[in-house]
């Protein structure tokens, strides 16, 4: 690739924008009633994950493109990104 792509172990980028979601104890007790250890499957002893967010952003650091989706089952068609990458 031809330009960065941000890679965020341990959600910190992600704590920084406001894109990670902590899940609440109830959530966790459902996840866990289901057999799904989170914590373990990252390697990180957290219930965290970020949100899923699209940011494209110029050579002068403008944002020229944001998407982000509370729903982590939400997210943008990557024609959306490849077009605000080629009006760059």
């Amino acid at each position: 690739m031809t330009f960065p792509i941000l890679y965020d172990p341990g959600n910190r980028a992600a704590a920084e924008y406001g894109l990670r979601f902590d899940f609440p104890d109830d959530l966790i007790e459902v996840y866990s009633g289901f057999g799904l250890d989170l914590p373990k499957h990252h390697g990180e002893g957290t219930w965290q994950l970020p949100m899923p967010a699209r940011y494209v952003i110029d050579g002068d650091g403008k944002v020229r493109y944001a998407v982000v989706h509370a729903d982590y089952t939400k997210r943008s068609e990557p024609e959306e990104t490849l077009a605000a990458l080629k009006a760059l």
